[in-house]
């Protein structure tokens, strides 16, 4: 290489023959470097493949000596065979049953699993993870015993009305029992009583007769106004019939929840989950029944034009 360039640089003039010279040096300088570090990773990755073939030769030993001495033992082992290999194949078909009936439990598992998500959509909750705790001062538990010693005692006092009024139509003496007890003094006085009871009983009958006919007046109105026909199915839970529903099963379930029924949520229904692109813009999102409500009554009354 140096005669080589010896030859090409002698044909330079003077002036040129440094710098030319001095980058042909640092070229092949280079170019040994490369040739060294090349040659190093090749001395390395030989070492490694010797090293890896010594560990291949030693386990090679290994399994011949192994081989060797099974060869060595006796062959009584051999009939034992065919038994290994009938006890192989019952196991093998075992474990395919226990496959199967892995499978059929998972699919059982789930189908539980997404029954009782939807009855935990619905209101109901699992006894198993949830306790109801009652209070040793119930207000609920006070209130029915009230209720119940109000009862009593209203019984015992129609029992005794009773008897007063079997005297009277008699027309014998009052009891003095039931005199003291009751304070009446003369008929006159339970005839006027009984025609303020036929009063009372006529102006309550009136009154239930105004206040059926301003409820049903109230829900044509809700239901011309809104669209929706409301029902109260159970306690708390209030069903909602859109007059533009294909289906008289097309319905929204909602449930009051927090005090006074401050708080309400949409109960899962096969109406409801047919809309899930509204319930998660403007339930989920916006928090608004009303704007829910209203969209829906705007895509049921376009399907029924466009229809």
């Amino acid at each position: 290489m140096r005669a080589i360039l010896g030859s090409y640089d002698s044909e330079l003039t003077q002036a040129e023959y440094s710098p030319q010279l001095t980058r042909r040096m640092r070229e092949a300088e280079d170019m040994v470097q490369k040739v060294h570090a090349h040659s190093s990773e090749m001395e390395a990755q030989l070492s490694q493949a010797l090293e890896e073939l010594g560990g291949q030769k030693q386990r090679a030993d290994m399994l011949e000596m192994e081989l060797k001495m099974l060869k060595s033992q006796p062959n009584s082992a051999e009939p034992s065979f065919p038994f290994c290999r009938e006890e192989v194949d019952t196991l093998r078909l075992k474990v395919e049953e226990l496959e199967g009936e892995r499978s059929r439990l998972e699919q059982e598992k789930n189908i539980l699993e997404m029954q009782l998500e939807r009855h935990t959509l619905q209101g109901d909750y699992d006894q198993s993870k949830t306790k109801v705790l009652h209070m040793t001062l119930n207000p609920t538990s006070l209130a029915k015993q009230r209720l119940r010693e109000e009862r009593d005692r209203l019984q015992e006092e129609c029992e005794r009305l009773r008897g007063l009024v079997h005297a009277m139509e008699r027309g014998g003496p009052v009891p003095t029992d039931l005199e003291a007890t009751t304070g009446l003094a003369s008929s006159k006085e339970v005839a006027e009583l009984r025609k303020q009871v036929e009063s009372a009983e006529l102006k309550n009958q009136r009154l239930k007769e105004v206040f059926q006919t301003k409820i049903q007046e109230f829900r044509k109105v809700c239901y011309t106004l809104t669209g929706y026909q409301i029902d109260i199915t159970t306690e708390s839970q209030y069903r909602l019939t859109s007059q533009y529903a294909e289906r008289k099963t097309d319905c929204l379930i909602f449930k009051a929840a927090g005090p006074s029924g401050s708080k309400m949520q949409l109960l899962e229904t096969e109406f409801s989950r047919s809309v899930p692109e509204l319930i998660e813009l403007h339930l989920l999102r916006q928090d608004s029944i009303p704007a829910f409500l209203s969209a829906l009554t705007l895509e049921l009354f376009s399907h029924q034009t466009t229809a």
